[in-house]
Protein backbone atom coordinates (compact mmCIF):
# COMPACT_ATOMS: atom_id res chain seq x y z
CA UNK A 1 0.00 0.00 0.00
CA UNK A 2 1.57 3.41 -0.70
CA UNK A 3 1.51 6.31 1.15
CA UNK A 4 0.24 9.93 0.26
CA UNK A 5 1.67 12.07 -1.83
CA UNK A 6 0.98 15.97 -1.01
CA UNK A 7 1.76 18.26 -4.13
CA UNK A 8 2.12 22.06 -3.44
CA UNK A 9 1.63 24.44 -6.78
CA UNK A 10 1.41 27.83 -5.87
CA UNK A 11 1.05 29.49 -9.38
CA UNK A 12 -0.57 27.01 -11.55
CA UNK A 13 -2.30 27.69 -15.03
CA UNK A 14 -4.49 26.43 -17.52
CA UNK A 15 -2.50 24.85 -20.21
CA UNK A 16 -3.64 25.18 -23.54
CA UNK A 17 -2.49 23.05 -26.52
CA UNK A 18 -3.46 23.96 -30.13
CA UNK A 19 -1.77 23.43 -33.72
CA UNK A 20 -1.62 24.73 -36.81
CA UNK A 21 -0.18 24.47 -40.29
CA UNK A 22 2.84 26.46 -40.43
CA UNK A 23 4.08 29.48 -38.48
CA UNK A 24 3.54 32.98 -40.65
CA UNK A 25 3.92 36.25 -39.13
CA UNK A 26 1.09 38.67 -40.43
CA UNK A 27 -1.65 36.53 -41.63
CA UNK A 28 -4.12 34.94 -39.63
CA UNK A 29 -3.61 31.72 -38.20
CA UNK A 30 -6.39 29.13 -38.34
CA UNK A 31 -5.37 26.61 -35.40
CA UNK A 32 -7.32 23.13 -33.47
CA UNK A 33 -9.52 23.43 -30.99
CA UNK A 34 -7.94 24.08 -28.13
CA UNK A 35 -6.95 21.20 -25.60
CA UNK A 36 -7.02 22.52 -22.15
CA UNK A 37 -5.64 21.06 -18.99
CA UNK A 38 -4.99 21.44 -14.99
CA UNK A 39 -1.25 22.61 -15.27
CA UNK A 40 1.94 23.73 -12.96
CA UNK A 41 4.43 21.41 -11.46
CA UNK A 42 2.83 20.19 -8.70
CA UNK A 43 -0.46 19.45 -10.10
CA UNK A 44 1.01 17.71 -12.48
CA UNK A 45 3.17 15.43 -10.39
CA UNK A 46 -0.74 14.96 -8.55
CA UNK A 47 -1.98 14.30 -12.18
CA UNK A 48 0.35 11.49 -13.05
CA UNK A 49 0.83 10.03 -9.73
CA UNK A 50 -3.12 9.35 -9.95
CA UNK A 51 -2.88 7.83 -13.30
CA UNK A 52 -0.33 5.38 -12.11
CA UNK A 53 -2.23 4.19 -9.57
CA UNK A 54 -1.15 6.30 -6.58
CA UNK A 55 -2.54 7.97 -3.59
CA UNK A 56 -1.81 11.80 -3.66
CA UNK A 57 -3.78 15.58 -2.99
CA UNK A 58 -2.94 18.81 -4.80
CA UNK A 59 -2.87 21.93 -3.12
CA UNK A 60 -2.91 25.08 -5.48
CA UNK A 61 -3.56 28.44 -4.66
CA UNK A 62 -6.19 29.88 -7.93
CA UNK A 63 -8.75 32.54 -8.93
CA UNK A 64 -11.09 34.02 -10.96
CA UNK A 65 -12.24 31.71 -14.46
CA UNK A 66 -9.02 30.10 -14.59
CA UNK A 67 -9.21 29.25 -11.25
CA UNK A 68 -12.27 27.48 -11.97
CA UNK A 69 -11.76 25.78 -14.57
CA UNK A 70 -8.28 23.86 -13.69
CA UNK A 71 -10.64 22.85 -10.44
CA UNK A 72 -13.35 21.47 -13.07
CA UNK A 73 -10.69 19.68 -14.61
CA UNK A 74 -9.10 18.41 -11.66
CA UNK A 75 -12.57 17.05 -10.45
CA UNK A 76 -13.08 15.17 -14.04
CA UNK A 77 -9.85 13.53 -13.71
CA UNK A 78 -10.90 12.55 -10.25
CA UNK A 79 -7.87 13.55 -8.41
CA UNK A 80 -8.24 14.79 -4.66
CA UNK A 81 -7.06 18.46 -4.35
CA UNK A 82 -8.06 21.40 -2.09
CA UNK A 83 -7.83 24.94 -3.81
CA UNK A 84 -6.58 28.40 -1.85
CA UNK A 85 -8.87 30.61 -3.60
CA UNK A 86 -6.99 33.77 -4.14
CA UNK A 87 -8.39 37.45 -5.37
CA UNK A 88 -5.90 37.80 -8.42
CA UNK A 89 -6.56 35.66 -11.85
CA UNK A 90 -4.87 32.38 -12.67
CA UNK A 91 -2.55 32.56 -15.42
CA UNK A 92 -3.41 30.94 -18.66
CA UNK A 93 -0.27 28.99 -20.84
CA UNK A 94 -0.50 28.16 -24.45
CA UNK A 95 1.68 26.17 -26.58
CA UNK A 96 1.36 26.36 -30.43
CA UNK A 97 2.74 23.14 -32.47
CA UNK A 98 3.29 23.69 -36.13
CA UNK A 99 2.26 20.91 -37.93
CA UNK A 100 4.85 20.63 -40.52
CA UNK A 101 7.81 20.96 -38.85
CA UNK A 102 6.37 19.45 -35.19
CA UNK A 103 8.03 22.31 -33.54
CA UNK A 104 6.24 23.98 -30.52
CA UNK A 105 5.99 27.80 -29.56
CA UNK A 106 5.46 27.96 -25.80
CA UNK A 107 3.94 30.86 -24.16
CA UNK A 108 4.39 31.15 -20.55
CA UNK A 109 1.98 33.93 -19.03
CA UNK A 110 3.27 35.61 -15.54
CA UNK A 111 0.89 34.48 -12.78
CA UNK A 112 -1.16 36.70 -10.34
CA UNK A 113 0.52 38.80 -7.41
CA UNK A 114 -0.37 36.47 -4.07
CA UNK A 115 -1.07 38.74 -0.81
CA UNK A 116 0.07 37.93 2.12
CA UNK A 117 -2.67 36.78 3.94
CA UNK A 118 -2.96 33.92 0.86
CA UNK A 119 0.13 32.58 1.31
CA UNK A 120 -0.08 32.10 5.10
CA UNK A 121 -2.98 30.39 4.36
CA UNK A 122 -1.79 28.27 1.51
CA UNK A 123 0.81 27.13 4.14
CA UNK A 124 -1.72 26.42 6.49
CA UNK A 125 -3.26 24.12 4.25
CA UNK A 126 -0.19 22.31 3.42
CA UNK A 127 1.03 21.65 7.03
CA UNK A 128 -2.28 19.92 7.91
CA UNK A 129 -2.47 18.04 4.66
CA UNK A 130 0.81 16.73 4.98
CA UNK A 131 0.03 15.41 8.77
CA UNK A 132 -0.02 11.63 7.80
CA UNK A 133 1.74 12.08 4.45
CA UNK A 134 5.13 10.20 3.05
CA UNK A 135 6.51 12.98 0.92
CA UNK A 136 5.22 16.35 0.04
CA UNK A 137 6.71 18.03 -3.42
CA UNK A 138 7.20 21.64 -3.66
CA UNK A 139 6.84 22.07 -7.65
CA UNK A 140 7.22 24.76 -10.37
CA UNK A 141 7.37 28.74 -10.55
CA UNK A 142 6.56 31.17 -7.77
CA UNK A 143 4.11 33.66 -8.64
CA UNK A 144 4.77 37.32 -7.14
CA UNK A 145 4.26 38.09 -3.49
CA UNK A 146 5.46 34.51 -2.63
CA UNK A 147 8.41 35.81 -1.54
CA UNK A 148 12.00 34.51 -1.43
CA UNK A 149 11.39 32.52 1.54
CA UNK A 150 8.31 30.72 0.41
CA UNK A 151 10.10 27.18 -0.81
CA UNK A 152 11.86 27.48 2.80
CA UNK A 153 8.74 27.84 4.18
CA UNK A 154 6.88 25.24 3.23
CA UNK A 155 9.47 22.88 3.58
CA UNK A 156 9.72 23.87 7.46
CA UNK A 157 6.08 23.49 7.64
CA UNK A 158 6.43 20.03 5.82
CA UNK A 159 8.76 18.54 7.70
CA UNK A 160 7.28 19.34 10.95
CA UNK A 161 4.07 17.89 10.13
CA UNK A 162 6.40 14.69 10.00
CA UNK A 163 6.82 14.64 5.47
CA UNK A 164 10.44 14.35 3.21
CA UNK A 165 9.95 17.29 1.37
CA UNK A 166 10.91 17.16 -2.11
CA UNK A 167 11.70 19.98 -3.90
CA UNK A 168 11.36 20.97 -7.91
CA UNK A 169 11.38 24.55 -8.75
CA UNK A 170 13.89 27.33 -10.27
CA UNK A 171 12.75 30.26 -8.44
CA UNK A 172 13.58 31.53 -4.80
CA UNK A 173 15.33 28.19 -3.89
CA UNK A 174 18.58 29.49 -1.93
CA UNK A 175 16.70 29.78 1.81
CA UNK A 176 15.14 26.29 0.96
CA UNK A 177 18.36 24.48 0.16
CA UNK A 178 19.93 26.29 3.19
CA UNK A 179 16.96 25.50 5.56
CA UNK A 180 17.48 21.94 3.76
CA UNK A 181 15.26 19.38 2.37
CA UNK A 182 14.85 15.78 1.27
CA UNK A 183 15.20 15.89 -2.36
CA UNK A 184 16.15 18.57 -4.74
CA UNK A 185 15.78 17.58 -8.55
CA UNK A 186 17.25 20.18 -11.22
CA UNK A 187 17.68 19.92 -14.63
CA UNK A 188 21.65 20.44 -15.85
CA UNK A 189 20.80 23.62 -17.31
CA UNK A 190 19.40 25.34 -14.59
CA UNK A 191 21.77 24.05 -12.33
CA UNK A 192 25.03 25.63 -15.10
CA UNK A 193 22.96 28.61 -14.35
CA UNK A 194 23.37 28.05 -10.38
CA UNK A 195 27.18 27.19 -10.92
CA UNK A 196 27.81 30.45 -12.99
CA UNK A 197 29.17 28.03 -15.72
CA UNK A 198 28.40 25.01 -18.01
CA UNK A 199 28.62 22.35 -15.76
CA UNK A 200 29.67 18.81 -17.62
CA UNK A 201 28.03 15.89 -17.85
CA UNK A 202 28.12 13.47 -15.90
CA UNK A 203 31.20 13.82 -13.50
CA UNK A 204 31.31 17.51 -13.46
CA UNK A 205 27.63 17.52 -12.37
CA UNK A 206 27.73 14.41 -9.68
CA UNK A 207 30.56 16.49 -7.71
CA UNK A 208 28.59 19.72 -7.80
CA UNK A 209 25.58 17.67 -6.73
CA UNK A 210 27.65 16.32 -3.54
CA UNK A 211 28.66 19.68 -2.92
CA UNK A 212 25.28 20.38 -1.51
CA UNK A 213 24.37 16.89 -0.24
CA UNK A 214 27.63 17.77 2.08
CA UNK A 215 26.56 20.89 2.70
CA UNK A 216 23.27 19.37 4.18
CA UNK A 217 21.03 21.27 1.13
CA UNK A 218 19.43 17.58 0.30
CA UNK A 219 19.75 14.58 1.61
CA UNK A 220 19.41 13.61 -2.21
CA UNK A 221 20.20 15.76 -5.42
CA UNK A 222 18.67 14.23 -8.27
CA UNK A 223 20.01 16.20 -12.05
CA UNK A 224 18.04 15.46 -15.15
CA UNK A 225 19.51 15.95 -18.58
CA UNK A 226 17.05 14.96 -21.39
CA UNK A 227 18.33 12.30 -23.16
CA UNK A 228 21.38 11.29 -21.51
CA UNK A 229 19.13 10.44 -18.38
CA UNK A 230 19.12 11.28 -14.59
CA UNK A 231 21.87 11.73 -11.94
CA UNK A 232 20.82 10.57 -8.33
CA UNK A 233 23.44 11.51 -5.76
CA UNK A 234 23.61 10.81 -2.14
CA UNK A 235 26.56 10.85 0.37
CA UNK A 236 26.66 7.19 -0.49
CA UNK A 237 25.62 6.60 -3.78
CA UNK A 238 25.69 7.97 -7.59
CA UNK A 239 23.53 6.61 -9.43
CA UNK A 240 23.16 7.43 -13.53
CA UNK A 241 20.22 6.31 -15.42
CA UNK A 242 19.88 6.70 -19.57
CA UNK A 243 16.13 6.42 -20.63
CA UNK A 244 14.59 3.88 -23.22
CA UNK A 245 14.77 4.61 -26.79
CA UNK A 246 11.16 6.38 -27.57
CA UNK A 247 9.83 8.46 -30.55
CA UNK A 248 9.17 11.42 -28.78
CA UNK A 249 5.66 13.57 -29.54
CA UNK A 250 6.01 16.50 -26.87
CA UNK A 251 8.38 17.14 -23.78
CA UNK A 252 5.71 19.01 -22.33
CA UNK A 253 5.40 17.59 -18.67
CA UNK A 254 7.99 15.15 -18.81
CA UNK A 255 10.51 16.95 -16.03
CA UNK A 256 6.68 16.90 -13.39
CA UNK A 257 6.18 13.21 -14.92
CA UNK A 258 9.77 12.23 -13.49
CA UNK A 259 8.87 13.31 -9.97
CA UNK A 260 5.61 11.83 -9.98
CA UNK A 261 7.60 8.69 -10.57
CA UNK A 262 10.60 9.02 -8.19
CA UNK A 263 7.86 9.95 -5.57
CA UNK A 264 5.20 7.50 -6.48
CA UNK A 265 7.76 4.80 -5.66
CA UNK A 266 9.27 6.33 -2.52
CA UNK A 267 5.62 6.01 -1.51
CA UNK A 268 5.78 2.40 -2.12
CA UNK A 269 8.96 1.71 -0.02
CA UNK A 270 11.15 0.77 -3.60
CA UNK A 271 15.01 1.84 -3.12
CA UNK A 272 16.75 4.66 -4.62
CA UNK A 273 17.49 2.47 -7.90
CA UNK A 274 14.17 1.17 -8.13
CA UNK A 275 12.92 4.51 -7.58
CA UNK A 276 14.98 6.11 -10.37
CA UNK A 277 14.48 3.89 -12.84
CA UNK A 278 10.78 4.60 -12.51
CA UNK A 279 10.98 8.21 -12.73
CA UNK A 280 13.16 8.04 -16.34
CA UNK A 281 10.50 5.59 -16.95
CA UNK A 282 7.74 7.79 -16.45
CA UNK A 283 9.32 10.58 -17.96
CA UNK A 284 9.68 9.07 -21.17
CA UNK A 285 6.06 7.57 -21.56
CA UNK A 286 5.06 11.05 -21.47
CA UNK A 287 7.02 11.70 -24.34
CA UNK A 288 4.99 9.29 -26.10
CA UNK A 289 1.60 11.41 -25.89
CA UNK A 290 0.94 14.44 -27.93
CA UNK A 291 0.58 17.81 -26.68
CA UNK A 292 -0.03 18.88 -22.91
CA UNK A 293 -1.22 15.30 -22.64
CA UNK A 294 0.35 13.23 -19.72
CA UNK A 295 1.38 9.59 -19.58
CA UNK A 296 -0.32 6.37 -20.22
CA UNK A 297 0.32 3.65 -17.42
CA UNK A 298 0.79 0.91 -19.52
CA UNK A 299 3.22 2.83 -21.60
CA UNK A 300 5.42 3.44 -18.28
CA UNK A 301 5.34 -0.10 -17.13
CA UNK A 302 6.31 -1.23 -20.68
CA UNK A 303 9.33 1.50 -20.98
CA UNK A 304 10.22 0.55 -17.20
CA UNK A 305 10.73 -3.30 -18.12
CA UNK A 306 12.50 -1.86 -21.25
CA UNK A 307 14.79 0.20 -19.24
CA UNK A 308 19.15 -0.24 -19.55
CA UNK A 309 21.38 -1.15 -16.74
CA UNK A 310 21.99 1.47 -14.09
CA UNK A 311 25.43 2.93 -14.11
CA UNK A 312 27.05 3.41 -10.50
CA UNK A 313 29.52 6.50 -10.54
Amino acid sequence: MAEKVVTLTPNPALDLWLTTSSFRAGPKLRTSRPRSDPGGGGINVSRVIHRLGGETLALYAAGGRRGDEIEDGLKREGIDAERCGIEGDTREDISVCEEESGKVLRFVTPGPELQRHEVDRLLDMLERAATGASLVVGSGSLPQGAGEDFWARAATRGKRAGARFVLDSHDAIDAALETGVYCFRENRDAISGIAGHDVGWPDETAAWAEKRVEAGAAEIVIVTEGDEGALLVTRDVKLLQRPPEVDPRSAIGAGDSFVAGLCLAWARQEGLEESLRAAVATAAATLLTPGTELCRQQDAARLLADMGELRRL
